[in-house]
């Protein structure tokens, strides 16, 4: 009979020390996050949502930039098929 009392108490002995290092994982855990999200703060990073806005933003940008560049190149051809080439800004006389 001690020797089912030895290995109930190692027994109890053992799930005492189970249950205390899965408190301490978990406090290393909520520290770690902890830490971790002050890091993120400090470095200023956008939403998912911001960046997907702003890339958005750019294409359309590039989209009209590539556009208007067409409208330019064609306009400027028929300036030259007219004979006309593109106009030069006017001087203004210098006074000396």
């Amino acid at each position: 009979m001690a020797g089912a009392r030895f290995f109930d108490d190692i027994a109890k002995t053992a799930t005492g020390a189970v249950g205390l290092l899965q408190s301490a994982k978990q406090e290393v855990e909520a520290l770690a996050r902890t830490r971790f999200e002050r890091m993120l703060d400090r470095m200023e990073l956008v939403t998912r949502e911001e960046f997907d806005a702003v890339k958005a933003m750019a294409a359309k940008a590039r989209s009209e930039n590539a556009a208007l560049a067409e409208r330019l190149a064609a306009l400027e051809a028929a300036g030259a098929a007219q004979g006309k080439p593109g106009r030069k800004p006017e001087r203004k006389p210098r006074r000396g």
